[in-house]
């Protein structure tokens, strides 16, 4: 995701002169936290990526944190989208989606190493940005649905609180993400994929829920 200086094939930051300064600022922005992490830039930095002047971006941000805010609510969105894609209401059946859907949130936090880090790893509170906390619960939604839909295949009185389950599922998927599935240097190295730790991981739980019958 790197720029080419004009005129030249060597990498650095791209010269603006006209169009789009939002998506430009976006853009250094992720260019910036793949180098440097999210808190690792300042404002005048991303200007400069995006060869505008330090004033320029406050035409469309407040400060660093509205950018970085920007940036994650935009990784939701492409979040949401690969994880409901994943899920495909569902089909063929709950239990084959539901482990397509944890294999794309694996997926996403490795293909998208700067978006994955602009939406947990900023400290941006989600309270600042309504925008930003509606599309993080769009996300959570979609992994919400889907428990709810593998919950329903178990009887009545052996059906575990849908939102607790959802957590339980959200946390250890970002867990092993955050750690082994990583597309970037702050991944740890594992005697196996992140996926089999996954499935594993979740062969486990779900069979502690008493559904053996639904898992591989």
């Amino acid at each position: 995701m790197r720029w080419s200086k004009p005129g030249g094939g060597g990498q650095g930051p791209r010269s603006y002169h006209h169009g789009n300064l939002k998506e430009a600022l976006i853009r250094a922005a992720l260019q910036l936290i793949a180098e440097k992490g999210p808190a690792g830039f300042t404002f005048a930095e991303a200007a400069r990526w995006a060869g505008v002047s330090p004033a320029a971006p406050y035409r469309h941000y407040r400060d660093r944190d509205e950018l970085l805010s920007d940036v994650a609510k935009r990784g939701f969105e492409q979040f949401e989208a690969a994880l409901a894609k994943a899920w495909d209401d569902g089909r063929p059946d709950p239990a084959t989606a539901f482990d397509r859907l944890g294999k794309a949130y694996l997926a996403f936090a490795r293909s998208e190493p700067a978006y994955y880090s602009a939406m947990f790893e900023t400290g941006v509170p989600l309270d600042t940005s309504p925008e930003l906390r509606a599309a993080g619960d769009r996300a959570f939604g979609v992994l919400r649905n889907a428990t709810e839909k593998l919950v329903a295949t178990m009887p009545t009185k052996d059906r575990p609180p849908v939102l607790m389950m959802a957590l339980h599922v959200w946390a250890f998927s970002h867990g092993i993400a955050s750690l082994f599935g990583r597309g970037d240097a702050g991944r740890r190295s594992l005697p196996m994929s992140a996926e089999e730790l996954l499935e594993a991981g979740m062969l486990l739980y779900l069979r502690g829920l008493g559904l053996p019958e639904h898992v591989k």
